[in-house]
């Protein structure tokens, strides 16, 4: 299949997703050497599910399939530019690459508006919109220095 026919293939699993009313109009795929391995359609309100985008979806299934907490070796097509949820987590599945249809501002125009995240991660801590505090570091970090010395850790 060519980059545009897998494209396609996103943007009518979005344009099913709005009309089986499940969520938002985005979707996306996850090819592994030529082949769709995995689908995901946004279901947000469907599942009443914050995380349920469709890039997190696409990457649960792959991971499913492969038997692997990463996606070395495959590509993502989405129908938009991920937001900053799910650009995290495409960065934490290491996919080679990612192609995108529809903007951040094209979704913005549509009353998806990822703005408001982007400008919240550069702020300091104190001044973000939602109350952050910081509680029991020390303890906290005595589990870092359990998994810093664990011999037989999986690294990702």
């Amino acid at each position: 299949m060519t980059h545009n026919e897998i494209m396609g293939e996103a943007i009518a699993l979005s344009q099913h997703n709005i009309e089986d009313g499940n969520g938002g109009p985005f979707a996306a795929v996850v090819v592994k050497d030529g082949a769709i391995i995995a689908r995901g359609a946004n279901h947000v309100t469907a599942e009443n599910d914050p995380t349920a985008h469709a890039e997190i979806v696409a990457i649960r299934e792959a991971c499913r399939v492969l038997g692997t907490f990463q996606l070395t070796g495959c590509i993502v097509y989405t129908t938009c530019e991920p937001c900053p949820m799910c650009l995290g987590a495409l960065y934490w599945a290491r996919p080679d690459r990612i192609y995108y249809a529809n903007t951040r501002a094209d979704a913005k125009a549509i009353g998806f508006d990822d703005a408001f995240i982007y400008d919240e991660l550069v702020l300091p801590i104190e001044r973000r919109a939602i109350p952050m505090d910081q509680l029991m570091r020390d303890e906290a970090l005595a589990t870092f220095d359990s998994w810093k010395h664990k011999t037989d850790k999986t690294h990702y």
